[in-house]
């Protein structure tokens, strides 16, 4: 059956030109469209096939002239198997527990954020978030969406410290990790990896092909751990294919 994109209720738009996060000395330009309330998943669906990501009730790809370096890239589940290192993540992450909540935010989460953002991107364009801004990025969504909570063994009988958060999207074919963040100071156990085995081991569990990481820039260090997992598909004008380096 062949799956379609109902334009007619999209109206694509492109943001101004901006410094480009990734590559140094460059800018980038995206391209965007609101994601319909009466059949945001399934348009979200199918914009992420073709590359784009979601944020909030807005699906976005990029649009930079004369620069294509930002690949959209997922990982075929069935065909994953762990390197030894991240076999060792893995273990060295095994008494955290995993929670999967509803897509709300709390302070908790918040101050995790903040913490990580002031560490691992500052400066960035999410550094000046607001408690406001964080609510709206949780919890305004037309789509199937949920958090995962990540937390040390508790202490005390109640709930253990809050050391690592994933908000990810459930496709028709698979998890988009939309945004991930963690405790900056664990940098040993190396959290954002483990986030990632963790959601290729749940897509897994219940017969979804893929894992969808985002976007991937070759030669930027802030995307060198995407790099890490293999076989991983790219997303090239033809359509998805996988990446031989």
């Amino acid at each position: 059956m062949t799956q379609f994109v109902p334009t007619r209720q999209l109206r694509f738009f492109m943001t101004a030109v901006a410094p480009c996060p990734y590559l140094p000395g460059m800018t980038e330009r995206k391209v965007f469209a609101n994601l319909p309330f009466s059949d945001g998943a399934h348009v979200n669906d199918e914009l992420t096939h073709a590359g784009f990501r979601r944020s909030q009730n807005i699906a976005y790809r990029p649009a930079c002239e004369g620069c294509d370096a930002c690949i959209s890239v997922r990982l075929p589940v069935p065909e994953f198997a762990p390197t030894r290192t991240q076999r060792r993540i893995v273990a060295r992450n095994a008494d955290l527990s995993r929670d999967l909540v509803e897509a709300e935010a709390t302070m908790e989460q918040f101050v995790l954020l903040k913490r990580y953002l002031a560490t691992r991107h500052p400066g960035g364009g999410m550094t000046d978030m607001t408690w406001a801004d964080y609510v709206a990025m949780v919890e305004d969504t037309a789509v199937r969406t949920h958090l995962i909570e990540y937390r040390l063994p508790s202490t005390d009988g109640g709930p253990g410290d809050l050391v690592a958060v994933s908000l990810t999207d459930l496709l028709s074919d698979g998890l988009s990790m939309v945004y991930s963040f963690f405790d900056p100071a664990m940098e040993k156990r190396s959290l954002g990896v483990f986030a990632i085995l963790d959601h290729i081991r749940q897509a897994a569990a219940v017969n979804l092909p893929f894992v969808y990481l985002g976007y991937w820039v070759e030669g930027s260090t802030k995307m060198e751990y995407k790099a890490g997992f293999r076989p991983m598909e790219v997303l090239k004008p033809l359509g998805w294919t996988r990446l031989d380096v």
